[in-house]
């Protein structure tokens, strides 16, 4: 049970409390990566949402393709098509992730410095 001295006394002291007993947990300090570290995971965020939004619009596709093919043929064709554009987007899309982040890290090292 906590002693009177452990509990928050104004609702301001809550978040405050829940940052240090994460900071006492080996978080380290959470403080420390200010505004550039929210926008830039803000940004990554969004950019994956819109990378994941382009790929069910290429397997909707994809499969409306499917549906309408009239030989093997064309079939082999669609599918090559559909995982080759796949690994080009995947591929494109985890260098830009890898730079927002480089970029994220540095911006929040600087910061600390």
């Amino acid at each position: 049970m906590p002693t009177k001295a452990e509990t928050p006394k104004t609702t301001d002291e809550i978040p405050m409390k829940a940052l240090t007993q994460l900071q006492e947990a080996g978080l380290g300090n959470m403080m420390g990566l200010g505004t550039a570290w929210a926008e830039a995971f803000g940004d990554m965020s969004s950019e994956f949402a819109s990378f994941v939004a382009d790929r069910i619009k290429e397997d909707v596709k994809t499969q409306h393709e499917v549906l309408h093919c009239k030989s093997v043929g064309d079939l082999q064709q669609i599918q090559s098509q559909f995982v080759q554009k796949a690994l080009e987007q995947y591929q494109s899309e985890t260098g830009k992730l890898f730079e927002m982040s480089t970029k994220m890290f540095a911006n929040v090292a600087k910061d600390k410095v």
